[in-house]
């Protein structure tokens, strides 16, 4: 009898570690919301997102299901680098493609590759701040450090890419972000951009199931979490733009999506069929 209860005991911690992760993967993927204007309400915009996750994971539903389509606009964004290999290899794909993306770069690596920051301009990308150093635990820096690291990064990156952006648009390395951050980020002039879709080609996935991610997830609107520095990321690219194209996309930069469509638009899209 003992040995039915601890097996029985085993079971019942087993199923309660899997439906605690199971609810922690709702709450933390995607962040929402997408986007956090400079002139937004950082509590209400922070505490917000977490009210509409817990209300998805609660009803299984999406936001904004009595929504009339709006355009249909997409915005691939590339973190960190630029990287030697990789960077010139994406930026070939997206010429080839006649695509215009939105690089958030990392001022540590503009220092090592300032030519590739000049060339994501001359290409007609929009690059904007992905801090510095691109810190762990960007959110547990204080208000000073969070300044101290866009300013450095948007010193070193304007030197080579000469774009608004990156005095107007950071991401948060990880996506990692408090309340307090997003302040600061905020007093320092910037638009906290985060984004619809997180596919996950940062960890070892395959070009096949990047797209298949995004296929099943493509809403409208969408920004698009991708990296500079992945190989499957590239060769995944041309199947998802015609895909996208074919479903009547129209890719744009994040500025060229914050001027189009409203805010409410962006932070809760519709599901979208591709």
């Amino acid at each position: 009898m003992n040995a039915w209860r601890g097996l029985a005991f085993v079971v019942v911690i087993g199923l309660l570690g899997f439906v605690a992760y199971k609810i922690d993967r709702r709450l933390s993927a995607p962040p929402k919301p997408a986007v956090v204007m400079r002139t937004t309400d950082a509590h209400r915009a922070v505490s917000t997102a977490l009210d509409a996750r817990i209300d998805r994971m609660l009803h299984d539903r999406a936001p904004g299901e009595a929504r009339t389509p709006e355009l249909k606009l997409v915005a691939l964004t590339f973190d960190d680098g630029p990287y030697p290999v990789d960077t010139p290899l994406l930026l070939d794909e997206l010429h080839d493609l006649k695509i215009k993306a939105t690089f958030f770069v990392v001022g540590d690596h503009v220092l090592q590759f300032p030519g590739l920051a000049a060339r994501m301009i001359r290409d007609g990308h929009e690059v904007a701040n992905h801090t510095m150093t691109h810190p762990a635990h960007f959110e547990d820096l204080s208000a000073a450090g969070v300044t101290k690291e866009l300013n450095d990064g948007a010193a070193v990156i304007e030197r080579y890419a000469d774009d608004p952006a990156v005095r107007t648009m950071m991401r948060p390395p990880h996506g990692r972000y408090t309340e307090q951050t997003v302040l600061a980020a905020q007093r320092a002039g910037y638009h906290v951009i985060l984004w619809n879709d997180d596919p996950g080609d940062w960890r070892a996935v395959t070009p096949e199931k990047l797209a298949d991610h995004i296929l099943a997830n493509a809403t409208s609107p969408d920004i698009i979490l991708l990296h500079s520095g992945r190989l499957a990321t590239i060769q995944m690219l041309p199947g998802v733009v015609e895909r996208f194209r074919k479903a009547g996309f129209t890719f744009v930069t994040v500025g060229e999506l914050l001027q189009r469509l409203p805010l409410n638009v962006i932070d809760h899209p519709l599901a979208s069929a591709v």
